[in-house]
């Protein structure tokens, strides 16, 4: 104790020195639980006074414990959480859908490859490490790392861009330390437990990046399905349907394998489909057979070109573009080169990497555990990208994520543990060492086609733009603005585009968001038994209406009808000069001013000034107040003048310095206005302790101090502790019938009643009329029978913070009517 007052001694002597002032907007130094209240508040043995959060509570709140630090840890890889329950069951569903996902992510990961302006066998690369990584740090069951079209175009363009500016840079090498950036970055992301960033990227830019994305993709295989060549189909989406049209007639055998290809794969989904709808009880059976159409299709053509180029081996004499050598095994393992050159030649492609890494499989991992009854953890599904990054460059692969069309393929196949993707990397395995000499004829029209139909299935359908468009037309808008802006510049541009102004959209609501002034409404429960009638329109419905009191309450709604409220409903005016006022969105420093000035601006068109003579001469009037004309009197007389204004900070979290001062600025103006009144202040539903201490700094909260205000008279909610049927009521009941009842004395001086969340007024000293008052109604209040027991739900020591609206109406009415009721009396004023 005698250290602590030494520390608070020699704090006050800091203060004084540097010309601190403890006691800012706190004239007369009062404790901070004696501002007013009554007597009795304080001494109640049920009191409760509200401490204000600390700076070092809040870092103490933010600095890891070292429990935190070891779930921290244990948290970093999830397999342990479940591999010691690992069956024979769970072995079963994961070997099918391991299975499964192989046979499509080998045809899939050398098509892809070529998108990156690689061999096919770095496409095999990356599926592997992908697969057999990602298990280990994964919290999704569904998702499959590996190379993906969108990401492996952006690879692409990124690998073209530094050939040209670098060309002693190997396609490969720039590929593989591209993976190692972002997967570093990524890591970084994830074990800062940062995930959330990704929830800044709405589903609006999500789907225009993969339509976008899609549409250029599928347009720039056209031409190796066609087998035209003559131009670079890595230009502008437009650019290359014109190329494409004005050179279709060069068109080579390869359209014949193409566009056949790519109708049967087509042919086969709607066959399946078609079937497992007129025969569900084989619908699984179907499934599998639409899921490896895509094996089955590589498979007959590749038989097809072994056929028509075995004796044509020489890539001048065969017949239509083959895919040509694999190597066998793992060629290109190495450590990955990752110096400052290199990383300047791509620097500005890192961010636009990094993005599309980032939403594809956020965005996949998040709809697909929503579907499947389980959460995902956002930083660690980073981690797990990051790492196969980081990792898989070292065998040779190039940048990966997930990817949506093997993940619903995973997810329906009836996978159960992420461990399905170690199944999935030993066919990929057995591909890379078995298979290469078959990948020799694999066709290239037929690769472009299974692109074409992969990428496909990422076009938004019209239904789903057009149920966006329903729920909000102005990100319909967005969505084909980045679709728009990809295909007439690029997948790069495009995903800027739709991200920046998606942010900026958010900005102009939160600036721009509108404060409602609200009414009261009393409302009863009616029950309508018929809306469920189809027969009955709805405004056809009879309601029956409880005509009970307990049904009544009054709610709170906007004055102008603009939520969409009945307005054949009136909302009352609260009570003449008090307006209650919703902060509609938040409120920090890039809205306060909008707020505000709607705020003052209709409060002074519906009020009065308080003294119409405050001005005695004409000369002493602002030039934006003039006042009547000279004989005339002042008009508006019949408005009301200003008394209190009730805020709602139901929608604020978080205040600021700015929305603060904003806000004090105001109630020195206001008061101003209403002089030589004060105008109370009452603040409701505030659900964040750092934003009372920030009111409470700057004045709010409890009365202000004035040598002319009247007397105060608080009104608190209050709840019952425990409850009836507590055993702390059941003691207090039991020491009431013996006679030795040693609760505290309830009277005004120790005990404030009501039902529960009820409001309780406090003693007002020096009024011995209002005191005689106040004991009938605790008297006359059931919440003080023997087995009830109530405290205040907010803290005493903040009067004018009140639970909801209708306690902060109850309180700004009782304390105007008071003030009312002293003036017509002629009682003085003195302070509290």
């Amino acid at each position: 104790m005698a250290s602590d007052s030494m520390a608070a001694r020699v704090g006050h002597g800091l203060a004084k020195l540097l010309g601190i002032k403890l006691h800012y907007r706190n004239p007369q130094g009062l404790d901070d639980v004696s501002r007013g209240e009554s007597v009795y508040s304080v001494s109640s043995a049920d009191t409760y006074v509200e401490q204000e959060p600390s700076t070092g509570e809040w870092i103490r709140s933010i600095i890891p414990t070292g429990r935190g630090m070891l779930r921290w840890a244990y948290n970093l890889f999830p397999f342990v959480h479940w591999i010691g329950r690992y069956n024979l069951q769970w072995l079963s569903g994961d070997l099918v859908a391991g299975i499964t996902v192989g046979c499509v992510v080998v045809p899939q990961s050398m098509a892809y490859a070529r998108l990156a302006e690689l061999a096919p066998e770095y496409g095999l690369y990356s599926s592997f490490m992908g697969v057999l990584i990602y298990w280990f740090f994964a919290t999704s069951k569904d998702i499959t790392i590996g190379p993906v079209a969108v990401m492996s175009t952006v690879t692409g363009n990124v690998v073209d861009r530094v050939k040209e500016s670098n060309p002693e840079f190997e396609g490969h090498v720039v590929a593989s330390s591209l993976a190692v950036i972002c997967g570093v970055v990524i890591v970084a992301i994830g074990l800062a437990r940062a995930g959330w960033i990704v929830d800044f990227i709405s589903l609006a830019a999500i789907s225009a990046f993969m339509t976008g994305s899609a549409i250029n993709i599928a347009v720039g295989q056209v031409p190796a399905l066609m087998g035209i060549t003559g131009f670079s189909n890595r230009e502008s989406t437009y650019k290359v349907v014109i190329n494409i049209l004005r050179h279709l007639g060069r068109s080579e055998r390869d359209a014949a394998l193409g566009l056949t290809a790519l109708a049967f794969l087509y042919l086969i989904r709607f066959a399946c489909n078609f079937s497992a709808r007129r025969m569900p009880n084989r619908s699984k059976m179907f499934f599998f057979l639409s899921t490896l159409r895509t094996a089955f299709i590589i498979l007959l053509y590749t038989l097809i070109s072994f056929l028509v180029n075995r004796h044509h081996r020489e890539k001048k004499q065969r017949l239509f573009a083959i895919l040509g050598d694999v190597p066998r095994g793992f060629k290109h393992a190495a450590v990955p080169t990752v110096n400052i050159p290199i990383i300047k030649a791509y620097a500005g492609d890192i961010p636009v990497s990094i993005i599309v890494l980032l939403i594809e499989h956020i965005a996949i991992a998040k709809s697909f555990g929503r579907v499947n009854n389980y959460t995902i953890d956002a930083s660690q599904e980073l981690v797990a990208i990051g790492i196969t990054n980081l990792l898989g460059p070292f065998l040779g692969a190039y940048p990966a994520t997930g990817s949506f069309s093997r993940t619903a393929i995973k997810s329906k196949a009836g996978v159960r543990t992420p461990f399905a993707g170690v199944i999935t990397a030993l066919v990929v395995l057995l591909a890379i060492y078995a298979l290469p000499a078959v990948f020799f004829y694999i066709p290239n029209s037929v690769l472009s086609a299974v692109i074409i139909h992969a990428v496909g299935d990422l076009i938004t359908p019209p239904n789903t733009v057009y149920q966006f468009w329903r729920i909000n037309p102005l990100e319909v808008i967005i969505f084909f603005l980045g679709v728009i802006v990809t295909i007439f510049s690029s997948i790069e541009d495009g995903i800027y585009t739709t991200i920046s102004v998606s942010a900026a959209v958010l900005l102009f609501r939160v600036v721009k968001a509108q404060g409602r002034f609200m009414g009261k409404v009393k409302v009863r429960s009616a029950v309508g038994e018929q809306f469920g009638n189809e027969e009955k329109k709805y405004h056809d419905v009879p309601l029956e209406t409880k005509d009970n009191e307990d049904s009544a309450r009054t709610i709170f709604l906007p004055l102008e009808h603009n939520d969409g409220s009945n307005p054949l409903i009136e909302p009352q005016s609260p009570y003449p000069g008090i307006f209650i006022y919703r902060f509609s969105e938040g409120y920090n420093y890039p809205n306060a001013n909008h707020y505000l000035d709607y705020m003052v601006q209709t409060i002074f068109r519906q009020t009065r000034r308080t003294n119409p003579h405050s001005y005695p001469k004409m000369g002493d009037r602002p030039w934006n107040d003039p006042g009547p004309k000279a004989g005339r009197e002042e008009e508006y007389s019949d408005r009301p003048t200003l008394k209190a204004i009730i805020l709602d900070f139901s929608s604020v979290n978080n205040v600021d310095i700015t929305s603060v001062q904003n806000l004090i600025d105001v109630r020195n103006q206001l008061d101003r206005y209403a002089a030589p009144n004060r105008v109370d202040w009452h603040l409701a539903c505030l659900n964040n302790r750092w934003t009372k201490r920030a009111l409470t700094s700057a004045g709010f909260g409890f009365p202000t101090p004035s040598g002319d205000s009247s007397r105060w008279k608080p009104i608190f909610s209050v709840a019952e502790i425990g409850g009836k049927s507590s055993a702390a009521a059941a003691a207090e009941h039991r020491d009431h019938e013996e006679g030795t009842d040693k609760a505290p004395r309830r009277d005004e001086e120790s005990g404030f009643g009501g039902k529960s969340a009820a409001d309780v007024v406090g003693k007002d000293d020096g009024a011995s009329s209002d005191t005689s008052d106040f004991k009938q109604t605790i008297a006359s209040s059931k919440a003080y029978g023997p087995t009830t027991r109530v405290a205040a739900v907010h803290g005493l020591n903040r009067p004018l913070f009140h639970v909801d609206l209708t306690s902060a109406l109850q309180s700004a009415v009782a304390n105007i009517e008071r003030k009312a009721g002293e003036e017509a009396r002629g009682v003085g004023t003195k302070v509290m």
